[in-house]
């Protein structure tokens, strides 16, 4: 297991400064996850790890090793990205095999190497398919296999993902959260789906505009948010959050409540307003309602719970779990 600190990383396009001084160490054997908007950095600081993007400075440290200068085949590392770029031609064994045939291993070795890993991703079943016979889960998993044979010393995931629908999603989380326990490995992920993130991270750093908006546990970022963006970005439904005349009010800069830490009442609360939208979810019922003080506020109560549309509540905080940014 191999541990990757960065080091003061900047990258800049002419007088565009898209990486604004980034300090960071993912420790030996952690699935980290970077997570934020389109345009945040994530996916530029993922490729300046792995060679494939320079910094403009700043410094790359690699098990102990600097490799700022490094070229990506000297790093350790193996980069899975959002399209699977199999080749169409080859089965899917020979898919996995592809790199290490490239560099002239033993058919032996490779054969064998080829089945280890198809074990590992369940994937045995499959060797002699062409990658056209394979679902978009399947798919993906062949390409995760191709960086597992070269035994890398880190694995980075740019969107994996991105390209299945939601069910395989799911499940994909699911597996490569296994793959991960089954390897011991240090991976570093990126994707814009905080689900994903919650979900699948040992930690989990928040990035906006270049810049690193809180580092932490998938609960600490929940529970103890940094700044109102990590607050809003971090949950589902997101944190409702105020300015202005109601975080004065609750003397702060901004106020934010989380839509399942509010209570809803038919007689008496904090706020008072009208149902203007209602979402069913099975578990989860969403609503939206129109309060004069806050304009909208978001709320998550029971599946079950009979509300309808027009229907006057009265919602309040949940106590201890209000948020004032300062």
């Amino acid at each position: 297991m191999t541990s990757v600190a960065l080091q003061d990383i900047r990258k800049s396009f002419g007088s565009l400064d898209v990486i604004k001084g980034v300090d960071l160490t993912v420790a030996a054997g952690e699935f980290c996850v970077f997570v934020g908007p389109s345009g945040c950095g994530k996916s530029t600081l993922l490729r300046i790890i792995s060679g494939l993007e320079t910094s403009t400075s700043g410094k790359i440290v690699i098990g102990g090793k600097d490799v700022t200068d490094a070229e990506p085949s000297q790093r350790g590392i193996a980069m899975v990205f959002q399209s699977y770029a199999l080749y169409p031609h080859l089965t899917v064994g020979e898919n996995i095999g592809f790199g290490l045939s490239l560099a002239k291993r033993p058919k032996a070795e490779i054969a064998e190497k080829v089945k280890q890993t198809a074990d590992i991703l369940q994937l045995s079943h499959l060797l002699d398919r062409k990658p056209k016979a394979l679902s978009g889960g399947q798919r993906q998993r062949v390409a995760i296999g191709r960086a597992i044979i070269r035994n890398p010393q880190v694995f980075l995931f740019d969107e994996p993902l991105s390209n299945l629908d939601a069910s395989l999603r799911s499940q994909m989380r699911l597996e490569l959260t296994e793959l991960h326990a089954k390897l011991g490995a240090t991976m570093i992920y990126v994707t814009h789906d905080q689900v994903e993130a919650m979900t699948m991270a040992d930690k989990i750093v928040v990035l906006n505009a270049g810049n690193i908006e809180q580092v932490g546990t998938p609960m600490t970022l929940y529970n103890s948010p940094a700044t109102p963006f990590v607050a809003g970005f971090i949950g589902s439904p997101k944190m409702n959050l105020y300015e202005a005349n109601v975080a004065e009010k609750e003397g702060c800069t901004t106020y934010g409540i989380r839509p399942e830490h509010i209570s809803l009442s038919e007689d008496s609360g904090k706020w008072r307003g009208a149902v203007k939208h209602v979402e069913r979810l099975g578990a989860d019922t969403i609503v939206f309602l129109d309060v004069e003080e806050l304009r909208s506020l978001v709320v998550r109560t029971d599946g079950d719970r009979p509300i309808t549309v027009g229907q006057v509540l009265f919602a309040s905080p949940v106590e201890g779990k209000e948020h004032r940014f300062r």
